[in-house]
C-alpha cells in the first residue's frame, strides 16, 4: 500500500513499457548504491531485506523489506548514506517509449482517456496515423509503495533472473510477460487504493455503452439500466472521463464505425445503422467532426 502523498507514474498506452534487464544486488554494511545521472531508462528497486538509503533529486527514502521505489530516467539518483545492515534488493530496468507523467497519487489513476483525440488532431501534429485512436488505457505505478504479496513477487523476480541464463530467442516472451504481470500488480494496487464511488459508476456507464452502443441510448435509459439518477451518472462520467455519457456514446459509435469502414466493404448507410445512427447524413456530420474526414474519405485512405 502506498502513501497517498507519494506520486504516481502514469504510462499512457499504447505502447506498453518494455523490459530491458534485471538483477539482484547484495550490499554489506558500509556499501551503498552508486550515484547516477540521466540513466536513460526507468529503474525499479524492490527491497528483499535490510534498508536501502537512496535519493532522487531533492527527495530521499529509506527503503525497507517489501518496499519499492521507481526511479525516473532523467533524474539524479544517489545514495543518501551507506547501508547500516546487510541489504538485498532487486532492480529492474525498463523503457517507456510512449507518453508518461508523474503526478499526485489522487490525480494519477485514470482508466481511460477522454474521447478528444482525433485523426484531424493527429494530422495537425504531423502524425502519419489515419487510424489513430485515443490511448485505451493508462498504467499507473506508485513512486514508492509496499508490496502486497512480497513472497510471490520475489519468486517472480527470481524466475526473471533465471531467464537471463537461457537463449534470448526462448526467454524473450516470458521475460516480457513476467514484467507485464508486475506492472499489472502495481496498477491494480492503485485501483484498489484510490477507488471511488464515482469511478465504479463511471466504469459501469462505460461498460453499458460498449455493450449497447447500437441500441437507443439516452441519459434516462442509462439511469434506468444502472439504477442511478441520470444527473449523477453525468457527474461521475465528467469526474472520471471528463465527458458526459452522451459524449462517450458518440465517441464510441464513431470508433466502431471507423473499424467497420476499415475492415468491411459495407455501404456507409449500413455502417451508420449498425453503430446506432438512424440517419446517414447525421452520421456523416458526426464522423467528420470527430475525425476531420467524411466516412468515404476515411475509407479511401486505405484503398489502393
Amino acid at each position: 500500500m502506498n502513501n497517498q502523498s507519494d506520486p504516481v507514474v502514469s504510462f499512457r498506452m499504447p505502447p506498453l513499457p518494455f523490459y530491458v534487464e534485471s538483477g539482484k544486488t547484495l550490499y554489506t554494511i558500509g556499501e551503498q548504491h552508486p550515484s547516477r545521472h540521466r540513466l536513460g531508462m526507468f529503474d525499479l528497486l524492490l527491497v528483499h531485506y535490510g534498508t536501502l538509503h537512496i535519493g532522487e533529486d531533492n527527495r530521499q527514502w529509506a527503503l525497507t523489506a517489501g518496499q519499492t521505489l521507481l526511479l525516473l530516467p532523467e533524474r539524479y539518483h544517489y545514495a543518501v548514506k551507506p547501508c547500516e545492515e546487510e541489504t538485498l534488493f532487486y532492480w529492474i530496468h525498463f523503457e517507456a517509449i510512449g507518453d508518461w507523467t508523474e503526478s499526485a497519487a489522487q490525480q494519477g489513476w485514470a482508466p481511460a482517456p477522454a474521447p478528444t483525440t482525433t485523426a484531424l488532431e493527429s494530422a495537425a501534429a504531423g502524425i502519419d496515423a489515419p487510424y489513430a485512436t485515443p490511448s485505451p488505457y493508462t498504467i499507473n505505478v506508485p513512486k514508492h509503495t509496499s508490496l502486497a504479496a512480497p513472497k510471490q513477487t520475489f519468486a517472480q523476480l527470481d524466475r526473471l533472473l533465471l531467464l537471463h541464463q537461457e537463449r534470448r530467442s526462448e526467454s524473450f516472451w516470458e521475460q516480457q510477460q513476467l514484467f507485464q504481470q508486475l506492472l499489472r500488480m502495481f496498477d491494480e494496487g492503485q485501483r484498489t487504493t484510490f477507488a471511488s464511488p464515482a469511478l465504479a459508476v463511471a466504469e459501469r456507464v462505460e461498460a453499458y455503452i460498449k455493450q449497447h452502443y447500437a441500441d437507443e441510448i439516452n441519459n434516462a435509459v442509462l439511469g434506468e439500466a444502472l439504477h442511478f439518477h441520470p444527473g449523477y451518472l453525468v457527474r461521475c462520467m465528467k469526474e472520471i472521463f471528463h465527458c458526459t455519457p452522451m459524449d462517450y456514446l458518440l465517441y464510441y459509435r464513431i470508433e466502431r464505425a471507423k473499424l467497420l469502414l476499415l475492415k468491411t466493404e459495407q455501404p456507409i448507410a449500413v455502417i451508420a445503422e449498425a453503430v446506432g445512427f438512424h440517419q446517414t447524413p447525421y452520421f456523416s456530420v458526426c464522423f467528420k467532426k470527430q475525425t476531420g474526414l467524411s466516412p468515404l474519405q476515411y475509407r479511401k485512405q486505405f484503398m489502393h
